[in-house]
């Protein structure tokens, strides 16, 4: 708590000079709140006053709704008074026509920068996660039977027009045998190792009927005596989805799904296919994001330039897509639409609440969540662009609006004047729009991590993990390292400067080093370090500390070896002992050694 109020100290300093202003009152009135309240000042209560600023330069003006819990001075709050200064009129408290870009980011900065740090939730709140898990469960239901019928048949009609073209190639591509499964990186329900999925899987009555064992579970029709020991399960006997909760914010934990083996296996085939039918459309490519979000990003600070483009944000978006709207959306195509049914869980078993039966189509977890939540999210955008024109969609209209709509996942962009309707059609479904971080009135946008003010980047730095004590706390040591090269990109010197002094007080050998080099070092945009000369390829080395970390034992032999083999993607080959070692490395650790520094 020390060194993050330290952190804090530094920050304020060195973001008041470059405003013009002090910051010696605000550092006083944190260290006695952060006194009598403790982490929860800084992790809770101050990253909501970067919401309400935010909120107000959306408004354009703040009242006394926002900023609560913090006394006022004339029509701006004392806190951080003087930042505020620059950004809002200090006695009508309405924005000024040309507030201080820097103001703006340095309230931004040192109220958010410790919003998401990756610790445990109070047991509390995680029921509380869990017991809202469930409870959305009834609201999904509740919006399904309230909705109009007639919204149902537009929605099918949309979609349609939309997705019809990419949907027939894939259903195609499932007819045809193309899918190709594979396991995932991540956990499983069953809690196998990573090799073990290749050989241990049961598979489902539901599965067996789109996708044949035979066809899926064993390299080829030589090793058909294996399937005898595959259990096929019915309906009923399928095993649940794992409901677990990881670290968010210290406000609320993140709450997902662990598939079953044989779901994710099949689920990561069906992703495989999605992708390979999205990128060849040249018009859904540009409006659906999977792996990039760079131009969100860039379409945010357009919209934050001209305010021709509004950012969306929705609450618990993928737990509100409700099973019906997905059979809505593949409805016309035979075989996509068992292939996504058959690969979806229908139970979840939820800690505190046991087994229950899913409305949602699924949870963060499964790989075809992202995917058809961003599908269902278009489709409903295009319903309002429709509503709000006052014009059936077509082809045309949809290439007209290919550069100005784009969904990735949850994070939504359409244009402002469409936006009253695209929220209208989207709350009709059941999804609760977050007007908190949604935008389109002012100059304020924020798509997919980055925020921008009048085309301005006000991203911040922010600070994952609590500050290590020595090197052997090795997670909070890499993430110290990183946090001081963002603010080393960010440009906050002085931070830098405190924060190396602190890094070196913990591990002896902090060279200067390049982004590409492995080493743990202070990065930098100017010359690298150089310590001496390798004899054996003759290029620079620099002392310093390297993260390794080795897959766990995890042996693969017989069959599910030659599957592991034949089921590889890419040109790359599988790692050196990959049938002995496998999976995520349980801990890693620093290792003192002679690198390149770049």
């Amino acid at each position: 708590m020390k060194s993050l109020m330290l952190l804090w100290t530094m920050m304020a300093k060195e973001l008041a000079i470059r405003c013009n202003t002090s910051a010696t009152m605000d550092i006083k009135y944190i260290q006695g709140r952060c006194l009598h309240e403790g982490i929860s000042f800084l992790t809770i209560t101050l990253p909501t006053f970067g919401k309400d600023l935010q909120k107000g330069l959306d408004l354009g003006y703040v009242d006394h709704n926002l900023f609560q819990g913090f006394s006022w001075k004339g029509g701006l709050p004392k806190f951080l008074w003087g930042f505020l200064d620059r950004v809002f009129h200090r006695n009508t408290s309405v924005l000024l026509d040309n507030p201080d870009i820097e103001a703006i980011y340095a309230i931004r900065q040192l109220t958010l920068a410790f919003g998401k740090m990756l610790l445990p939730c109070t047991p509390e709140r995680e029921r509380k996660a869990f017991a809202a898990f469930v409870q959305c469960e009834q609201d999904v239901r509740r919006s399904w039977i309230q909705l109009d019928s007639s919204f149902k048949e537009e929605f099918k009609l949309v979609s349609g027009t939309l997705f019809g073209v990419m949907f027939s190639n894939l259903d195609r591509e499932i007819r045809d045998g193309n899918i190709f499964p594979k396991h995932g990186p991540g956990a499983v329900a069953e809690r196998y190792s990573s090799n073990e999925k290749y050989y241990r899987s049961s598979w489902t009555r539901r599965l067996e009927e789109v996708f044949p064992s035979g066809d899926y579970l064993v390299p080829n029709s030589r090793f058909w005596r294996e399937l005898d020991s595959v259990d096929i399960l019915e309906p009923d006997a399928e095993q649940p989805v794992r409901v677990i909760s990881v670290p968010k914010t210290l406000e609320t934990p993140r709450i997902i799904a662990i598939e079953p083996t044989a779901m994710q296996y099949a689920q990561q085939g069906l992703l495989d296919g999605f992708l390979r039918c999205l990128r060849k459309d040249p018009i859904l490519s540009r409006m659906i994001g999977i792996d990039d979000q760079l131009p969100n990003q860039q379409m945010a600070r357009e919209g934050s330039r001209d305010g021709s483009l509004a950012t969306l944000d929705l609450s618990e978006a993928s737990d509100r897509v409700s099973n019906q709207h997905v059979r809505l959306l593949f409805g016309n195509h035979f075989h996509l639409r068992m292939a996504v049914d058959a690969t979806r869980s229908r139970k979840a078993d939820v800690p505190g609440h046991g087994v229950i039966r899913l409305a949602k189509f699924a949870s963060m977890g499964s790989a075809m969540c992202f995917p058809v939540e961003a599908s269902v999210f278009l489709t409903l955008c295009f319903m309002g662009i429709s509503h709000a024109l006052n014009t059936p969609v077509t082809r045309q209209l949809i290439k007209e609006y290919a550069g100005r709509v784009r969904v990735y996942g949850d994070d939504i962009i359409v244009p402002v004047d469409c936006v009253d309707s695209v929220i209208s059609v989207l709350e009709s479904f059941g999804f609760v729009v977050n007007r908190n971080k949604s935008f389109w009135t002012g100059k304020f946008r924020e798509s997919c991590g980055k925020e921008y003010y009048a085309s301005d980047d006000v991203s911040v730095v922010k600070v994952r993990n609590l500050f290590p004590n020595d090197r052997k706390h090795v997670a909070e040591t890499i993430s110290i390292v990183s946090l001081r090269n963002q603010f080393y990109k960010a440009g906050l010197w002085t931070t830098v400067r405190w924060l190396d002094s602190f890094i070196e007080g913990r591990i002896k050998f902090f060279p200067t080093v390049h982004e590409s080099s492995p080493v743990l070092g202070r990065h930098t945009f100017l010359d690298y370090e150089v310590q001496r000369m390798c004899p054996h390829l003759h290029r620079p080395l620099v002392k310093g500390y390297v993260v390794v970390g080795r897959p766990p034992v995890d042996e693969l032999v017989g069959h599910g070896a030659l599957l592991k083999y034949l089921l590889k993607r890419g040109i790359e080959p599988l790692s050196e002992g990959h049938l002995e070692r496998a999976g995520r490395p349980r801990a890693v650790y620093t290792k003192l050694r002679w690198s390149p520094p770049f």
